[in-house]
């Protein structure tokens, strides 16, 4: 549907710009006869496929939004803020205090890391004779956009756009990150309400408290990463238990414990965790290095707001602890490798599909002596999937990396709520008048949260939306008006071409080094010729 078919239509709609049957690309619009606001403006992250949507223009004219609401400062919700204004946006953006601060330094970060990547791309693609690419946005443009920023508290219902209202309410999934409450006026005089979960925080986050929302909603738009997971109870002294387990176990290798982790609350909570079990004696001793540098602009903002966290003391020690070094320069970051015995390593990011991990796990992965410990969600599509599902070679750098280091994964880390988490929190909105819709998640986990639901309340109507799906919100059942889905949207959330492409490059390596000989190595590639033959 186009921008000027949608202003035709009347009512309250709401439309699903990112994040449908998909975890990551976080953008949801919402208009009315007299005003249209966003909430979040997420990156694509997970297959080639998923992530070239980035680089297309929006569905909509970024110049008609009148504000953003943002829910918290991650990647996959904030990331396209700056394309957003460059594109023509001049609203003000909302969002907590906490949540200005983060993307002070995240975005500039996810600025230069469109211009380095675009900057290799180009190189390359200057030496095959291909035309250059320009990056999405550079780290002028994200500084730029932060004036566009305006705090807000949690708890106070605020005048967001003409006949739009908006309030904060503690999501307990990251520092700032909360669930956002729209009203919105309706001839009738009783105001239309509807709820954002943003990320909902699970019961092991040690900086937040639980997560908190309204009730009697209307509409809920509830996020699905574990939708269909029921994760085993544990408190926070069984987590220290579960990571001395692996610490211990890849020291006893004396290589590296290597820890691709998410720059922002992930790796602050290993810190204090890792310190902590070092200073009872439990681990050994050995230097932690953070090599992110966002990590560390990211560990100043976690300073700054200790006082509003839960165990902010603990965060502050374990920050000041000497084992704990923070690397800036690439000649630091290449110096790590170096070393040998047994050290740990915090690296972005979190998925290894970008960033310094990426680096390490190529001086690493082959080697025997080291351990690759995932403490986070893997999206599919990323190399951090690809590790977990169990890979004997991997693409990496346009190299063929053999694996050899140990892959283990302690799913206690997560910020995210597990199923029945998640169901409770819905559970606590009731009474919902109209429907729940699903989002952020992969289809496995959509569906296993929709079946808790219907078991929860049989009359509640859940929707899994397509990606620009289009909804008219009457107050009750909601009646979908459009379904436009961009090109490659199939793809969201699932392997795509470029991943069948590098396994079957893998695949042809693995098969020519264990032909006999010459001979039978040719008929290898005869048969591949043969096949890429037009009939």
């Amino acid at each position: 549907m186009t921008e000027v078919e949608c202003r035709q239509l009347t009512g309250i709609r709401l439309c699903f710009h990112g994040a449908a049957h998909a975890v990551t690309g976080s953008c949801f619009s919402l208009r009315t006869d007299e005003a249209h606001i966003l909430i979040d403006c997420g990156m694509f992250q997970g297959s080639k496929s998923e992530k070239e949507l980035n680089y297309r223009a929006f569905p909509f004219d970024p110049a008609s939004i009148d504000a953003v609401l943002l829910t918290h400062a991650h990647i996959d919700h904030s990331g396209l803020l700056p394309k957003l204004a460059k594109d023509g946006f001049q609203g003000p953006i909302f969002a907590t205090a906490a949540t200005v601060d983060l993307c002070s330094v995240m975005l500039p970060d996810s600025g230069h890391i469109q211009e380095m990547e675009v900057e290799q791309l180009n190189r390359r693609n200057a030496r095959r004779g291909r035309s250059v690419v320009e990056a999405i946005y550079g780290i002028e443009q994200a500084i730029t956009t932060l004036t566009q920023f305006r705090s807000v508290p949690l708890g106070k219902l605020m005048a967001i756009a003409k006949g739009i209202r908006a309030r904060y309410w503690d999501a307990g999934h990251l520092l700032g990150s909360a669930s956002i409450e729209v009203e919105i006026d309706r001839p009738s005089g009783i105001p239309l309400r509807i709820l954002f979960s943003g990320d909902v925080g699970s019961s092991l986050k040690p900086f937040h408290a639980d997560p908190t929302g309204p009730q009697k909603i209307d509409y809920v738009i509830c996020e699905t990463t574990y939708g269909d997971v029921d994760r085993e109870d544990v408190t926070l002294d069984q987590r220290l238990l579960l990571l001395q387990a692996e610490v211990t176990a890849a020291a006893q290798l004396e290589g590296p414990l290597l820890i691709p982790s998410f720059a922002v609350e992930r790796t602050q909570e290993l810190l204090v965790d890792l310190i902590r079990l070092m200073k009872a004696g439990r681990i050994p001793g050995a230097p932690i290095f953070v090599d992110s540098p966002l990590a560390t602009k990211a560990s100043a903002v976690f300073e700054k707001h200790a006082g509003e966290m839960m165990n902010g003391g603990a965060l502050l020690e374990a920050l000041r602890d000497p084992q704990v070094r923070f690397t800036e320069s690439v000649e630091q970051s290449k110096a790590i490798d170096r070393i040998r015995g047994f050290h740990i390593v915090i690296a972005a990011s979190g998925m290894c599909d970008a960033g310094r991990i990426r680096h390490h796990l190529k001086e690493w992965l082959w080697r025997g002596a080291a351990t690759i410990l995932f403490v986070g969600f893997q999206a599919q599509g990323t190399l951090g999937r690809i590790l977990l599902d169990g890979a004997r070679h991997v693409r990496l750098m346009g190299e063929d990396v053999q694996v050899k280091a140990r892959i283990r994964s302690l799913d206690v880390y997560s910020g995210h709520a597990d199923g029945p988490q998640l169901a409770a929190w819905i559970a606590e909105r009731r009474p919902i008048s109209g429907s729940v819709f699903l989002t952020h998640g992969e289809e496995h986990a959509m569906q296993g949260l929709a079946e808790r639901l219907r078991k929860l309340d049989p009359a509640l109507l859940v929707i899994a939306p397509s990606l620009d799906s289009m909804f008219a919100l009457p107050g009750g059942t909601p009646r979908q008006v459009s379904s436009p889905v961009r090109s490659a949207a199939e793809s969201a959330g699932r392997l795509d071409w470029h991943n069948e492409l590098s396994s079957l490059i893998l695949d042809i390596d693995e098969q020519m080094s264990l032909a006999a000989d010459e001979r039978a190595r040719k008929q290898i590639v005869r048969r591949l010729r043969k096949a890429l033959s037009p009939e």
